[in-house]
């Protein structure tokens, strides 16, 4: 892949630039841990949460982040 084709795929990633941090933090403002954990039922959202214990296990555990992913896609595009 060239160097321009490199530029063009990451301006249109959406999730280019947002760290986990920033998704998580910005889901847990808009829903809430207990919306969110209903939302994408995993333990570190409905049992005890809170932003670093969630990140650990987001970033060792694709198809949960993923779900966040999804979900944090889905929030802004409703927002505009």
């Amino acid at each position: 892949m060239t160097q321009k084709q490199e530029n063009i795929s990451r301006r249109q990633d959406p999730l280019h630039g947002i760290t986990l941090k920033m998704i998580v933090t910005q889901l847990v403002e808009k829903y809430g841990w207990e919306e969110l954990g209903r939302h994408i039922t995993i333990n570190c959202f409905t049992n005890d949460p809170d932003i670093s214990s969630s990140l650990k296990f987001l970033r060792k555990t694709d198809w949960a982040r993923k779900k966040v992913e999804t979900l944090y896609l889905k929030t802004i595009s409703e927002q505009q």
